[in-house]
């Protein structure tokens, strides 16, 4: 195994913008931006693979923790996108590449930083926050359900990493929050909630193939579309599904309605990104205008 030294690592985390202009696949389209890169948990990195220029004819291979990872041609190099875990801690982390059918394994180093995400402490009555035998059961079988689907890896890359804001509204809840129910610590907040009213068109936010759709317990109606190269969209709590499963949908096209299915307490929709199989801040895909906290 090689390891690529820390005289790498300024490299790694700077990243780097797409080339201008056209090329052959797997190369970006021209208008194609990169997410917003932030070394956190929870967070992407965008890390330019040392010794693998644009000229190869096929990607170097990458896994991030065992997971295939997206790789793109940028300028006159290959960049990994590489979607960051809130539950990964902060400090050293690192790919391994393969480039080549009998290439050795490398490895490219980087530094996750860390983040402190808000919390909500909330004292609510014991039935809210105990799940009953048979609601366990139902919820153990649909979150293996989910990481089947989040599992998904098509070889295309996105049509876009520049991803449309699906619905407008208040953004009530952002990536990260942790809510605390009587003293015990749940899961930290796997996207971001939008408010709006009921019945409120819910849009695609890029061209992809819808992968799932069904009713969840926590997340009530839910749609999931894959992107490609391990990018993945989630859409839930739907008054109505729109799309069904192995259909493909382009940036903008309608999938559902807002709604307050599943464990909620009022209409909103909970959107949220995947890349290689963990949940990563979805403002770092959007726009400025739509990324932006909404005021207290």
């Amino acid at each position: 195994m090689r390891h690529w030294g820390s005289a790498l690592l300024a490299l790694a985390v700077i990243g780097a913008m797409p080339s201008a202009g056209a090329a052959a696949a797997p190369m970006p389209g021209p208008s194609l931006a990169l997410p917003q890169a932030s070394l956190v948990p929870g967070g992407v990195a965008l890390l330019p693979i040392p010794g693998a220029t644009a000229a190869q004819a096929a990607a170097p291979s990458v896994s991030y923790q065992g997971n295939r990872v997206m790789v793109l041609r940028s300028a006159d190099h290959w960049l990994a996108i590489v979607g960051i875990a809130l539950s990964d801690p902060p400090g050293p982390a690192s790919i391994s590449i393969q480039s080549g059918a009998a290439a050795s394994e490398q490895t490219l180093p980087f530094q996750i930083a860390p983040k402190q995400y808000q919390e909500q402490r909330l004292t609510v009555p014991s039935a809210q926050v105990d799940l009953s035998p048979q609601d366990l059961a139902r919820y153990t079988r649909e979150a293996a359900r989910l990481h089947a689907a989040l599992a998904t890896f098509a070889e295309h890359p996105p049509a876009s990493l520049q991803l449309l804001a699906p619905v407008d509204g208040v953004r009530t809840s952002s990536f990260g929050r942790r809510r605390v129910f009587n003293d015990q610590a749940r899961a930290p907040h796997s996207g971001m909630d939008i408010a709006a009213p009921l019945g409120t068109p819910i849009h695609a936010a890029a061209d992809g193939k819808v992968i799932d759709t069904g009713n969840y317990f926590f997340n009530g109606n839910t749609v999931l579309i894959d992107h490609g190269e391990g990018l993945i969209t989630m859409y839930c709590h739907l008054s109505a599904i729109a799309v069904r499963s192995g259909q493909s949908v382009r940036q903008g096209a309608i999938i559902g309605k807002v709604g307050a299915t599943g464990r909620v307490t009022g209409p909103h929709l909970h959107f949220a990104v995947a890349l290689n199989r963990d949940f990563v801040d979805p403002a770092l895909f959007l726009p400025a205008a739509a990324a932006a906290p909404s005021p207290p």
